[in-house]
């Protein structure tokens, strides 16, 4: 993800650089996609390939904090939710990709990936 452009969080900016020694993606492992500022849970189901299958987790905020940087959440695997596909680029970066009217897989540019982790951010800022 391009900082500035692509997100506005330098925190997800490393993270989906982030790829040198990721574990090996499988079916039921947790992934962090990386937003503008916001990061969501969610889980990879099904592996296409070269492509992942990602679906947004169920999250359920579990802290009394507030508005604050400091938040907890409690997850649950959403098989239903959006999917979402993922495709490594040269560089090795995971980059959110799309179906088009012709059933071609091609470039989304929405979100980053960091795999292996299950992580949820909600930036109150914005």
């Amino acid at each position: 993800m391009k900082l500035g452009t692509e997100t506005g969080s330098v925190i997800n900016h490393l993270y989906s650089r982030m790829v040198v020694g990721e574990p090996t993606p499988a079916v039921g492992m947790g992934v962090t996609l990386l937003m503008w500022t916001d990061r969501a849970a969610g889980t990879i189901v099904e592996i296409r390939g070269n492509v992942l299958v990602v679906t947004e987790d169920e999250v359920k905020r579990v802290d009394n904090n507030g508005m604050s940087e400091s938040q907890q959440y409690q997850f649950t695997t959403n098989l239903r939710g959006r999917k979402s596909y993922f495709k490594k680029d040269r560089k090795g970066m995971w980059v959110e990709h799309c179906y088009n009217d012709k059933g071609r897989l091609v470039i989304a540019r929405g979100c980053g990936l960091r795999v292996g982790e299950r992580a949820h951010y909600h930036d109150f800022s914005f």
